[in-house]
């Protein structure tokens, strides 16, 4: 299940919510409890796998590594 971002319209806290992508619920804040949550634009992780960035990166320059 994907995590988004949710920013409450009435408090102004963020949160994170586990949640189903076609899901018709809207979360309740955790600070205040209000349902006006608004889905924010996430940005997604990248992590390293177990391979250096030189083998996934052909001139062993790549300026992401």
């Amino acid at each position: 299940m994907p995590l988004f971002d949710y920013k409450c319209q009435h408090c102004g806290h963020i949160t994170e919510v586990l949640q189903q992508p076609r899901a018709t619920a809207k979360p309740k804040c955790p600070k205040c409890g209000s349902t006006q949550m608004k889905k924010l634009l996430s940005a997604f992780g990248v992590g390293k796998g177990g391979s250096s960035a030189a083998s996934s990166c052909p001139t062993g320059t790549c300026p992401l590594s």
